[in-house]
């Protein structure tokens, strides 16, 4: 049998062809998304907080006196600085509840960051592996080796809370969760593990699997028994009583934890004293990225 050399290149063109239409389909889902969630945050920063005061509580100890099965991470945060796994105090039993019912299902929740101080949350949009992955992924969206700044900026402030006032972390309401398997230890697929960045990111993707989107509705479903809310753009992210959540519910009540500084000695919070200015400028970034493609240059 001989094959026809024009139906051979008729036959990968047409292949080709169908490969540039899922790109193009990727990237338009991606930079929908992106947008969405920038815009949300923008409608954030000027959502009504009044703050409780109310303290934190370690999480690390309540486990351990709850005698419910939780995992957490222990990779170093930012410049090697210790993950803090701490939660306001009114959130801390729904928090045992919806771990001790994951337990009951066969699953352990693994907490993977919880509190951020501004140095964190600051540091977060620079830390290599997210600032990496992201100017990746706007490289590919622009289709350029230099995408735009503002672009760039743009798509870290979406998936990184860029003021204290929007990043629920620092409220001590939020928490980055991955799920394991209770019997093997091994991750609950829910498409990629954490911490990913790109069009498998946002819960609603439908880039992953079956399973995968099934995983992401009942650990929603079970978490949202216990009252967190999803951030939709980030299949990880989870919070409570705060600008996010009062929001995303509908529930037009105005936030009772907003962004605050943490004494873990006490568990005492004060606010933070400028919520809304930028941790990161525009020409932050933009530096940085001109840094970052000069330096892959080089190689």
């Amino acid at each position: 049998m001989t094959i026809d050399k024009a139906d051979l290149i008729g036959s990968q063109a047409l292949e080709q062809h169908k490969h540039d239409q899922q790109e193009d389909g990727r990237r338009a889902f991606w930079s929908q998304k992106m947008d969405e969630a920038y815009t949300f945050m923008g409608k954030m920063m000027t959502y009504p907080v009044s703050e409780c005061g109310e303290p934190m509580v370690n999480l690390r100890l309540e486990v351990h006196s709850a005698g419910v099965e939780v995992t957490f991470s222990d990779k170093p945060h930012i410049n090697g600085l210790p993950r803090l796994y701490y939660l306001r105090q009114g959130l801390v039993s729904p928090f045992l509840a919806a771990a001790s019912e994951m337990n009951e299902r066969g699953w352990i929740l693994k907490l993977e960051d919880g509190y951020r101080t501004l140095t964190m949350q600051r540091g977060l949009s620079q830390l290599a592996q997210v600032f990496h992955a992201v100017l990746d992924k706007v490289r590919w969206e622009s289709q350029q080796d230099m995408p735009p700044g503002d672009l760039l900026f743009r798509r870290l402030a979406a998936l990184v809370a860029n003021a204290p006032k929007i990043g629920t972390h620092m409220s001590g309401s939020a928490m980055d969760i991955s799920v394991l398997q209770r019997d093997t230890r091994e991750e609950v697929d829910r498409g990629a593990p954490y911490i990913e960045m790109s069009e498998l990111t946002p819960m609603d993707s439908p880039y992953v699997s079956e399973q995968a989107r099934e995983n992401r509705h009942q650990i929603t479903a079970l978490m949202g028994r216990h009252g967190f809310v999803t951030y939709p753009w980030e299949f990880w992210h989870y919070n409570a009583g705060d600008a996010y959540a009062e929001d995303l519910c509908f529930s037009g009540k105005p936030a009772r934890y907003g962004a605050v500084h943490l004494d873990t000695t006490t568990g005492q919070v004060w606010p933070v004293e400028d919520p809304t200015s930028l941790l990161n400028s525009e020409e932050d970034i933009s530096v940085l990225m001109k840094e970052t493609l000069a330096k892959v240059n080089d190689t």
